[in-house]
Parts: C-alpha cells; sequence; structure tokens
C-alpha cells in the first residue's frame, strides 16, 4: 500500500487537478464535446503521464480515494445540489409517477441488467446485481436540456429531474444493500426478504430525518434577517449533517436524508431564505457541484487504466447490452402505465425515445463504483462502469442531436417561432426609433443614419412578410388561440415578477403563481384546455379552512390556529391582489395588441373574456377580504404605501447606504405586519370622527355633541350613495363594509371601515365629482351640515376649528 500524502503534497495536487478542470471546460465550450468525457480522457492521459513521467507527478498515484471521500464528501454536495434546486410544488404534483419511475424502475433495471450478466458471464449473481445497482442510476442533463429548448411539458421535465434525483438516491440504497449481501457470501429467498423491509426502513427513515431536519433548518433561516454568511453556512451544514446523522448515528439511509432535506428547504424553507442570499446561495451550490463533479470524473481517470478496459471487453460489451435493454424495458414498459394515471399528459413515442436513448450514466454511478469495499471483481467492475459511462457520453451524448432531427422534434413550436419574428420585429423597431438621439448635437453623419433608416425598414419588411407567411400557411384559429393565452400568460409572468422585485409579493406567493401559470401554459399549449385548479381543488381549500377553525377553538392549540389563520389570510389576499394586477395588465396589453395586430374577433373575445372573468373573481375575493377583515387589509395597503415609498427615496434620493440600511429596517418592520393580529374591525362613531382633521383636536365635550347629530344608515350591496354631478351637505363616515369610488364608469378608490368621504360637500355644498356606492353590505354614520351648524352654534371650539 502506498504511503499516504503529507498536506504539503496533497495541495498542490489538488490545486492541480482543479486547473485541470478548468482547462477542460474551457476546452469543451471550444470544441463542443461532452465536458464529463473530456475530464475522464484527461484523467485517463494524466494516469498514463504519471507512471512514465517525473517524480512529482507519480505522487497522482497515491491519492487517498476511499470510499469515505465519495461518500462523505462528494455525494452529500451532488445529491443536495440537485433536491434543493428542483421545483418542489411540481415534484408534489408528480410524486405518484416519479416514484414509480425512480422506484420500480430502478428495482427492475437492476433485475434484469444483473440477471443478464450472470447469466452471460463469469460474475456470481451478488456481483451482478450490485453492477446492475450502480448503472441504473441515471444523468439527465442532456434530455432536460433538450426538453427546454423544444418546449416541452413542464410536467415532463420534472418527472426526469424527479426519475433522476430518486434513482439516484434507490441505486445507492439499494448498492450498500447488496454489497452487504455479498459480503455475507449468500443469498436466499429470506435474504431476498429481509432485504425489501431493510430497503423500506432504510429508505423511509432517511427521509423522515432529512425531512425534520430541513424544517429546523427552515426555522432558523426565518430567524435571520440579511445574514448572507450564516444562511449560506447553515445550508452546507444541514447538506452534511443530513447525510451524517442518517448515516452513521441513526444507521438510515444518508442520501435520501440529504434529498429530503435539500428538498424541504428548496421548497418550503426558500421563502424564509432572504431575497439578496438566494442568488448567492444558487451559485455557492452550482460551484460546489462542478467541482465534485470534476473531480469525480478526473480521479476515475487516474483509476482506470485503457489495458483494463481492453481487457474486459467481453463484460463491456454485454454490460452495454442489458443497460440498453433494460432501459428500453423500464421506459417503453412503465411510463404508458403512468398515462393512465388521473389528470396525466400523455407522453408520446417521440418523446419516449429520447427519453430512452438520452438515460445517461454520470458521476453518481462512478462515485458509487469508488465507493466500494473490496470486491473479488472490485477492479473488473471500476472499469466496466467507466467504459460504460463513456460509452453513454460519446456513443448516447452525441448521437441524441440527429435522432431528434429524425424524430422532427428539432423545430420549435409555432408560438416560439412566432414569438421569435416579432421580438425582432419589436427590436427593429425600438433601434430605427433611436437613430434621431444619434443625430442631436449635429455630431451623427446623416448618411449613415439615412441608410441605417433604410436597413431597418427593409429588414421590418423582410420580417412582416414571415410572419404574414407563417400566419397563412400554419396559424389556424385554434393556434391563434392558444398563442393568444400564452402572450397573455407571458405578460401576467412579467407583472409578477416585477411585483417581487419590488417586495409587494413575498417568495413563497410569487412561487404560487409562476407554478400557477406554468401548468396552465402547459396545459393550454399542448391539450387547448385550461386545468381545472392549478393551486388545490375547491374542496381541499375549504378543508383548510375548516382545519384552521377546528384549530383556533382548542385550547392548547388556539394561538398557533390564529398565527396559521393569519399567514393563510395574508397569503390568500397577497394572492389574489396579485392576480388583480396581472390580469389587468394583460386586459390593458390586448387592447393594444387589438390595435395593431391582425387577431380574429371572435378568438379575441374569447381570451379577453377569460381574463375579464380572472380579474373581477380576484375582486370579489379582495372586496369580501377587505369586508370581514378591514384592519387587515389596512395593514395590507399601508405596507404597499411604504414599499412604494421607499423605492421612490432608493431612486435617486437617498445615497446607496443610506438606502440598503432603510430598506433593511424596514424589511424587519413588514416582517412584523405579516403576524398583524386580524380581528373584524369594531369602530365607535368616536373613533371615527378623530380620523377627520377638522375634528381630531375637539375636546371630547363637543365632540359628543356632534356624535349626537350622526344618523346611522345600514345599506345593502350595490346601493348609491353618492352620485355625481349631484349637489349635497353631507359627510359620510364608514363604521363597516366597503365603499367603491367612481367616475364615468372607471372605478377610483375602495373605501374601507374608519374612512370617510363628503367633507367637501359638508363645508362648501360642492357638487359631487365622484360616485360613491356600496359593494357590500355597510353600515355609514351620516352627518349633515344643519346639524353642524346647529352644533357650531353651541361650541365655540367647533366653529374655530371649522374656520
Amino acid at each position: 500500500m502506498p504511503p499516504a500524502l503529507a498536506i504539503h503534497e496533497l495541495m498542490p495536487l489538488l490545486v492541480g487537478l482543479l486547473l485541470l478542470a478548468a482547462a477542460t471546460s474551457m476546452v469543451s465550450r471550444w470544441s463542443r464535446l461532452p465536458f464529463s468525457v473530456l475530464l475522464v480522457l484527461a484523467g485517463i492521459a494524466l494516469g498514463q503521464l504519471a507512471e512514465q513521467g517525473p517524480e512529482w507527478l507519480q505522487t497522482l498515484h497515491r491519492l487517498p480515494i476511499s470510499s469515505n471521500l465519495i461518500l462523505l464528501i462528494f455525494l452529500p454536495t451532488l445529491v443536495f445540489e440537485s433536491a434543493f434546486n428542483l421545483d418542489g410544488r411540481q415534484l408534489r404534483h408528480n410524486l405518484l409517477p416519479v416514484l414509480i419511475l425512480a422506484v420500480p424502475g430502478v428495482v427492475l433495471s437492476t433485475c434484469l441488467l444483473g440477471g443478464l450478466l450472470w447469466l452471460a458471464t463469469p460474475l456470481d449473481l451478488s456481483t451482478a446485481l450490485i453492477l446492475g445497482a450502480i448503472l441504473s442510476a441515471t444523468d439527465p442533463v442532456a434530455v432536460i436540456a433538450l426538453f427546454q429548448q423544444l418546449g416541452a411539458p413542464k410536467r415532463l421535465t420534472v418527472l426526469l429531474e424527479g426519475e433522476s434525483l430518486f434513482n439516484d438516491a434507490t441505486a445507492i440504497v439499494l448498492t450498500r444493500l447488496l454489497v452487504g449481501v455479498a459480503l455475507a457470501g449468500s443469498l436466499g429467498a429470506g435474504d431476498i426478504g429481509a432485504g425489501v423491509v431493510e430497503f423500506c426502513v432504510v429508505f423511509i427513515g432517511g427521509v423522515l430525518v432529512g425531512w425534520l431536519l430541513g424544517l429546523a433548518a427552515g426555522g432558523l433561516l426565518g430567524r435571520l434577517d440579511n445574514a448572507p454568511l450564516l444562511e449560506i453556512q447553515l445550508t452546507l451544514i444541514l447538506a452534511y449533517a443530513a447525510f451524517l446523522l442518517a448515516e452513521e448515528v441513526l444507521h438510515v439511509s444518508g442520501v435520501m436524508a440529504t434529498v429530503a432535506a435539500g428538498l424541504t428547504l428548496g421548497g418550503w424553507g426558500r421563502p424564509k431564505i432572504s431575497p439578496a442570499v438566494t442568488e448567492q446561495l444558487g451559485q455557492m451550490w452550482e460551484y460546489l457541484a462542478f467541482v465534485a463533479n470534476a473531480l469525480i470524473f478526473l480521479l476515475v481517470g487516474l483509476q482506470v487504466q485503457p489495458g483494463d478496459l481492453l481487457g474486459s471487453w467481453d463484460l463491456l460489451a454485454w454490460t452495454i447490452l442489458g443497460m440498453l435493454v433494460s432501459r428500453l424495458l423500464v421506459v417503453f414498459g412503465l411510463t404508458p402505465l403512468l398515462n393512465r394515471l388521473p389528470e396525466s399528459q400523455p407522453v408520446g413515442r417521440r418523446y419516449l425515445t429520447v427519453m430512452y436513448w438520452g438515460g445517461l450514466r454520470g458521476a453518481i454511478a462512478l462515485a458509487l463504483v469508488l465507493s466500494l469495499p473490496e470486491l473479488p471483481f472490485r477492479e473488473q467492475m471500476l472499469a466496466v462502469v467507466t467504459g460504460a459511462v463513456l460509452f453513454t457520453l460519446l456513443v448516447q451524448g452525441l448521437t441524441i442531436g440527429p435522432l431528434i432531427r429524425r424524430l422532427g422534434l428539432d423545430r420549435p413550436p409555432l408560438g416560439d417561432r412566432l414569438a421569435q419574428l416579432e421580438a425582432d420585429l419589436e427590436a427593429s423597431r425600438e433601434a430605427a426609433q433611436r437613430i434621431p438621439e444619434l443625430q442631436q448635437g449635429g455630431l451623427f453623419s446623416a448618411r449613415i443614419a439615412r441608410g441605417l433608416q433604410d436597413q431597418y425598414r427593409q429588414h421590418r419588411r423582410h420580417l412582416h412578410e414571415r410572419l404574414d407567411a407563417l400566419r397563412e400557411a400554419e396559424l389556424d384559429r385554434e393556434q391563434e388561440r392558444r398563442i393568444l393565452f400564452l402572450r397573455g400568460f407571458a405578460v401576467e409572468k412579467d407583472r409578477y415578477y416585477r411585483l417581487y422585485a419590488k417586495g409587494h409579493l413575498s417568495e413563497a406567493v410569487y412561487r404560487d403563481l409562476s407554478l400557477s401559470l406554468a401548468l396552465q401554459g402547459d396545459s393550454i399549449r399542448h391539450t387547448g384546455r385550461m386545468p381545472t385548479y392549478t393551486l388545490g381543488s375547491r374542496s381541499r381549500r375549504e378543508r383548510i379552512w375548516a382545519l384552521l377553525a377546528w384549530l383556533r377553538r382548542l385550547p392548547g392549540l388556539a394561538a398557533w390556529g390564529e398565527r396559521l389563520h393569519r399567514q393563510r389570510l395574508a397569503r390568500d389576499y397577497e394572492r389574489c391582489w396579485a392576480q388583480y394586477q396581472g390580469a389587468s395588465k394583460v386586459l390593458r396589453e390586448l387592447g393594444m395588441l387589438s390595435r395593431i395586430d391582425v387577431v380574429r374577433p371572435e378568438v379575441f373575445e374569447e381570451v379577453r373574456g377569460e381574463f375579464l372573468r380572472w380579474q373581477q373573481t380576484a375582486r370579489r375575493h379582495l372586496d369580501a377580504t377587505a369586508e370581514q377583515f378591514p384592519e387587515f387589509v389596512n395593514a395590507m395597503h399601508e405596507r404597499l404605501a411604504q414599499r412604494i415609498l421607499l423605492h421612490q427615496r432608493h431612486a435617486g434620493l437617498l445615497p446607496a447606504g443610506v438606502a440598503q440600511t432603510s430598506l433593511q429596517e424596514l424589511d424587519t418592520q413588514l416582517r412584523g405586519l405579516r403576524g398583524y393580529l386580524v380581528r373584524p374591525l369594531r369602530l365607535e362613531p368616536e373613533q371615527l370622527l378623530r380620523q377627520v382633521p377638522f375634528f381630531s383636536e375637539l375636546p371630547a365635550a363637543e365632540l359628543k355633541q356632534v356624535i349626537g347629530c350622526l344618523r346611522s344608515l345600514t345599506l345593502g350591496p350595490g346601493e348609491t350613495v353618492i352620485q355625481a354631478g349631484s349637489t349635497g351637505n353631507s359627510l359620510f363616515l364608514i363604521g363597516r363594509g366597503l365603499v367603491r369610488i367612481s367616475r364615468n364608469g372607471e372605478d377610483l378608490a375602495t373605501l374601507l371601515a374608519g374612512d370617510f368621504f363628503g367633507e367637501s360637500a359638508l363645508l362648501y355644498g360642492a357638487p359631487r365629482n365622484a360616485s360613491c356606492a356600496t359593494v357590500a353590505p355597510s353600515l355609514l354614520y351620516e352627518l349633515q351640515r344643519a346639524d353642524l351648524d346647529r352644533v357650531c352654534g353651541l361650541c365655540p371650539a367647533m366653529r374655530q376649528a371649522l374656520e
């Protein structure tokens, strides 16, 4: 056994390997060859140089490549990064098909590949099954990039990502169990039954450990306020603590614990991470995953000898055949079963073919084979797994492009082609409009300006011709309807992002709305229909509210139930407010589109009617919330006003450091505002009168005189209080309910309990310049000018305040 490396020998080697990985990455970008393939080839070449080269290179063979290095350093990084960045909401909607592909699919693939190798090669059954489990973990990076390029359904992408993540975990757990059986030296029926039970305990136990640690980490993150280093450090601790606690202490699956912790923190816990830290956190984990992948591939290349690959060509050939056959049976055997699940989107044969041929093997398979203990066929298995990974990367990875073109999947959808042409047209228009700015001051050549104008004019004419030809050839009524809906969703998504960027939306609500738009877009794009629901059915929402009401009545859980009720109310109100803003923006954009673009009138009216219905639904919900919880809505409006004011100050009136400090202070205040106690507002007339400026400083005795003149009005929804143009002399105070102010059919404002209107008419008898009508059952108090004059005669302070 070669002597261990000292620190002063180890560090230069690690730095050299990272430099080699960086250089290989640049070569990959230049040559467009797979980065993973080049890394393994670079490692093999470096290993050969180490045997023949100088003494300092020969120390490469003394690098400590142990199972602990792979399992405790590389795997938690790779697994946590994948789990943290996976869309947890989409995964939750597709958890059953993901688990079917990941667990039974891996077991089926292990049995098929292991059985073939056992029958056709000298390998014993346990060793063959270990090799089958190792090579059942797929790396779908190329396929996912392909589906993103083609505009494939988001659900299909999540299926592939989720399958990869969970089949990695399943393959790792299965490999560890099979290694234990191989070391025991026997495999019988009793061993199989015990193995199944142990697999379930280890798998589910790891999930529970990771879930609990993810909840604890999310709770700690929620208490940290703009502490980037602590928040980033906490995620790093979580990844490794979950693995070590599960694996070394509780003896369950450390990999599944890391997966569950990453999914929990990446889904439920992500809104608790400070927005300023989110981007830094993603970049850090992306870099760590890059380093882990690079070092694994380089270390594998250093370990493999070309002679071993040639000496194992027969076993490698059977392994590659077994991989292709087992993947074929899993994809074309299990995936069609998913199409029969409720509300599933069918996966066509062309996509299945790409999923099959795109089932590449990557870093997880290499990490597993490097972590194997001393088994009889370990060195041969290392060579075979490396050869199989190289085959999938070189043969399958490099031929996926021609396969896509052969299947006709390289042509973007009609909507994407139209969007690209329209974007080019808009860019050409904007560029032409900027030319006069260049000519201001007389320093830009008029001849060049005219040439550019002619060039842009010709380019726009060409783009118009292509658009017209494309619409005439391929755009029917149904396609136009889908494209118009997708345009609306794009406008809505942009609106949500801008609201989120300005701090008006929490990340949880923004992610909810983004998920809803993604599901709606996928359904419209691929089926032409709207999904029944995207954020939970109505019955599910009713069950949640019923559960919260039940919790609030329990003596020991009343406070907790009240807090959950407030959080749910705030989230629902914020989401409906954003949906109202988004639908209003889409309706304005559609109005402009109808004037500048040729759209079938019936298609335009159908799409416009749908967005108008969504706008009105959101508005009704906002009105109902304002009626029941006016104090809560006032707090939400105050928060919005504070945000807008801060952005105006940040826009240029404050130095950057002062503005950042103000933003942090406001964020701290708003965290408390989100937990504002929500109670039905019961305002007394005295409180209402104190809101009016000329009554606010009156002595209590004189204020009671005014209160005695108030007349209460109980009104139903839709009753007119003031008609625009009419004369009047009354002030109205809102004690309960909701009043809408409008002019010429356009809504101007909404007044809640505690607001007042009509002060100009009370003081000056001025004509009403807007109409006021109740939206919900309301209680108003009216003060007429005649009553006010009588009080002024008795109260000198009152007359002085009015004057």
